[in-house]
């Protein structure tokens, strides 16, 4: 078994740095750049003596959770139809491992989308699983598709709305067409929402949303995962939720003792406050529409979706497949030359994805407060037109 380096192990070896300095604006990964709620930080230094004791699941955070589930997405839960977890990024690792123990499947097939969040590779790797990835590109709006054919032999598909890096969205019709293709060829869905929160208008549905709308109030074989990291600027803190099939949850919550990952009395203590922090999350919605905005003032010409706080920008001008003398594509091109000549760290497309997916584009985090964020995105527009002009592609 050999798990692929993470993008951040390949993307400082490709800058030739162990890490970064201070003086550098590290747009690379997705950890919001604000300050997280007085309310969860004054809990956590409150409440930090409850370490010494062992972790016991806190009905007050499942109910905290039901409660968000339900204001944010008008769907009621009963207490066996979601499980706390420590984070997303744990639950998306163990749930698809849990599955497929319980089905005893020797080979199991999964499909995710290409580009992709790679802990979804990792799950499949740890699975001795096949794949069918689900490219996302400019010919199908970067929208997840799979065949009637290809629904036939998968066995769990997990989906990303809204999408790390290219920030699209499915809207309610299109998750309850996957609902109903999970039941009809009864596959394991998975929908990975922890962007729900990052949007400029309109409100991103949930597959729990979809499943109810085509009459699967039960949630069969319909599971949606989500956290506060995004949501309130806490992604140290690792509180996150597996909601739907509760015939599924009931027997993976008994497999998740085994895990060693119960959450510490002391992280639920301030999660119960953080999942009723709806303030405080507005507060960081509007940082992120600014910044949504203001990337979208300036690169007029890329198509920056109204969800999620990234752009998916890219640095040629052709879809072609570019390698330079050093075997780099023209996106680790673009982020050594940004590095070495502005200090701007961003994420090469290419290490999101296999065969092909995300070549030619780099992923850039608007996490920064509004007056760096504008002062940044400005510097790289002036760089994106200068570096596509230097590599203009000779086939067009």
């Amino acid at each position: 078994m050999r798990f692929n380096p993470y993008p951040f192990e390949r993307l400082r070896k490709l800058l030739g740095v162990q890490q970064y300095n201070y003086s550098n604006v590290n747009l690379s990964i997705g950890e919001p750049g604000f300050n997280p709620p007085p309310s969860v930080v004054e809990s956590l230094k409150e409440n930090a003596e409850l370490i010494r004791y062992y972790p016991s699941l806190q009905k007050d955070l499942v109910i905290s959770q039901i409660d968000f589930v339900k204001k944010r997405f008008n769907v009621s839960l009963e207490e066996n139809e979601i499980i706390p977890t420590f984070g997303s990024r744990e639950v998306l690792f163990n749930f698809p491992q849990f599955i497929f123990l319980d089905k005893k499947k020797d080979k199991p097939i999964m499909s995710f989308p290409n580009p992709f969040y790679q802990i979804y590779e990792g799950v499949q790797i740890a699975n001795n699983a096949n794949v069918i990835y689900m490219p996302l590109n400019e010919e199908n709006h970067f929208k997840p598709q799979l065949s009637l054919s290809d629904c036939q032999k998968v066995d769990m598909v997990i989906l990303n709305s809204p999408n790390n890096p290219t920030g699209q969205t499915l809207d309610i019709d299109e998750l309850a067409r996957w609902v109903e293709l999970a039941l009809e060829y009864d596959f394991i869905l998975i929908n990975d929402e922890c962007y729900s929160e990052v949007y400029v208008d309109t409100r991103p549905p949930s597959l729990l949303e979809a499943s109810i709308k085509v009459g699967n109030t039960n949630f069969k074989n319909v599971f949606a995962i989500n956290s506060l990291s995004k949501r309130l600027s806490v992604p140290g803190l690792r509180s996150g939720f597996i909601a739907g099939d509760s015939s599924i949850l009931e027997k993976y919550k008994i497999f998740r003792t085994y895990l060693g990952i119960s959450i510490p009395n002391t992280i639920q203590k301030a999660s119960i406050i953080a999942w009723r922090e709806y303030e405080y999350a507005e507060i960081i919605r509007k940082k992120f529409t600014q910044n949504i905005a203001i990337a979208q003032s300036i690169f007029t010409n890329s198509t920056i979706f109204p969800f999620t706080f990234y752009l998916w920008l890219k640095v040629q001008d052709c879809n072609e497949i570019h390698l330079n003398s050093n075997r780099l594509f023209n996106d680790e091109v673009f982020a050594r030359e940004l590095y070495e000549k502005k200090g701007y760290v961003v994420l090469p497309g290419s290490y999101l994805g296999r065969n092909n997916g995300g070549i030619g584009y780099v992923r850039v985090a608007l996490t920064k407060e509004e007056d760096l964020m504008k002062e940044v995105l400005v510097n790289l527009k002036h760089f994106n037109d200068n570096f596509i002009n230097i590599h203009s592609c000779q086939n067009l």
